[in-house]
Formats: C-alpha cells, sequence, structure tokens
C-alpha cells in the first residue's frame, strides 16, 4: 500500500484549494488533511497537526506569505513549503527561497509543475518552477553566486561531521537519509544544517548547493537544472 504524505493548503481563494485538492488526489502517494485561508489559521493548523507538505500562496489576507514561510520553516523544519503564487517576479522568488521555501510554482502552471514539485520537495530537494522566465532563474542564480563568492573561505570552520553532511545535503540527500547513513536522528541531522547554513552565511537550500559547486564538493553535472526539479 502506497504511503500518504499529508498535506496541508493555504490559500484564502476556496475554489482554488478545491482545484489543487482534486489534482492532488488524481496522484498516488498524497493526501490533503486540511485547508487554510489566511495566515492565522495556517500556523494553528500546521502546529495542530504537523503536516508532512505545505502548499502556501504568498498573497494571504492577514499577513504576508514570506513571514508565514520563515515562521513555519522554524516551528516545522521537517515539513517542506512549496510556494503556490501568481507571481514570477525575481524579488518574490527569491524572498520565498530565502524565507525558507522549498518549491516555487506560478499557479498558471500548478496543474503540470504540483505533483512534480510535491515529489521534488519529499525527497530533500528544491523545485523552481520551468514556467518562470530564464531571465528570473539566471538573476537567482547570480545573487547565489555573489553569496558564495563572499563564503567560499569559510569551508575550514565547518567541523568534519559538518563537511560531511555539507557534501550529503548538497548532493541532494533528504535528512532522513542522512540520518540512517550516519546513525544519527532526524533532529541532530537539522542542527547540523542549520549549524552549516549560519556558519557559512547562506539562507536557502539553492545557497548551499551553489557553494557546494564552486569549493568542487559536487560535480555540476550532478545536479539538476533549477528550473526542473531543483537542487
Amino acid at each position: 500500500m502506497t504511503t500518504q504524505r499529508s498535506i496541508l493548503i493555504v490559500d484564502d481563494h476556496p475554489l482554488f484549494r478545491e482545484g489543487v485538492k482534486t489534482l492532488i488526489s488524481r496522484a498516488p502517494g498524497f493526501t490533503v488533511i486540511a485547508e487554510a485561508g489566511s495566515a492565522e489559521q495556517a500556523g494553528k493548523l500546521a502546529l495542530e497537526l504537523r503536516p508532512e507538505l505545505i502548499l502556501l500562496d504568498l498573497s494571504l489576507p492577514d499577513g504576508k506569505g514570506t513571514d508565514l514561510i520563515r515562521y513555519l520553516s522554524a516551528e516545522l523544519p521537517q515539513s517542506p513549503i512549496v510556494v503556490l503564487s501568481m507571481h514570477s517576479a525575481i524579488d518574490m522568488v527569491a524572498e520565498s527561497f530565502q524565507a525558507g521555501a522549498a518549491g516555487y510554482i506560478v499557479k498558471e502552471s500548478a496543474g503540470e509543475s504540483l505533483i512534480q514539485a510535491l515529489n521534488a520537495v519529499s525527497r530533500g530537494e528544491q523545485y523552481l518552477d520551468s514556467a518562470i522566465s530564464p531571465k528570473v532563474i539566471r538573476k537567482l542564480m547570480e545573487y547565489s553566486d555573489r553569496k558564495v563568492r563572499m563564503t567560499e573561505s569559510s569551508y575550514d570552520v565547518l567541523t568534519r561531521r559538518e563537511q560531511q553532511i555539507l557534501r550529503m545535503l548538497a548532493g541532494g540527500a533528504s535528512t532522513r537519509t542522512i540520518a540512517e547513513s550516519l546513525f544519527i536522528s532526524r533532529k541532530t541531522v537539522e542542527n547540523h544544517r542549520a549549524n552549516i547554513m549560519s556558519k557559512l552565511g547562506l539562507t536557502t537550500p539553492l545557497d548551499l548547493v551553489r557553494y557546494a559547486m564552486r569549493k568542487g564538493l559536487i560535480a555540476i553535472d550532478d545536479s539538476a537544472p533549477p528550473a526542473s526539479s531543483g537542487q
């Protein structure tokens, strides 16, 4: 029997939520356990139900979507967040990933990208919708490059275990995979991840992957283009 990963949908439009639920119901492996129409409701439901995945719109009636992402990322670090937004501008995309989102989908292409994104973030990867213009993607990558160049000399400040986990994270390994491989708890992996990001001055998984590429820790060919399954 296929394991069903639980999903919380956060969007203030009931008809859109219903459409997303229909799409998810047609794909194996996922089930919607709750819906929220506001940031306040989303926060309460997320902490109560602890969904395995969160689909979230940036435009909410009672708060900024990226603020909610930061909150949920801190409270539920093992629940990846995928943004479903009508916006595809570079500042919205970049701010979402900086806040802690694991994926970004433009609403107009959600039917094609939604399940791909859910599968990608479930594997511990990052997903960026291919509908987002190549120009935006280039700017996002250039932004990550600038951050990496500012932190290139900081690798030696990591402990040997942090360096090991950094390579595994950059290679696309999930928290569960790393924990099982190193015989440590998922919480320990999350703590190491937080320490690594802090020491290197990075804020998103994309920054981490680009850092690892420039340091030669992983081969560039090993990483999928950001416009498909993400890093």
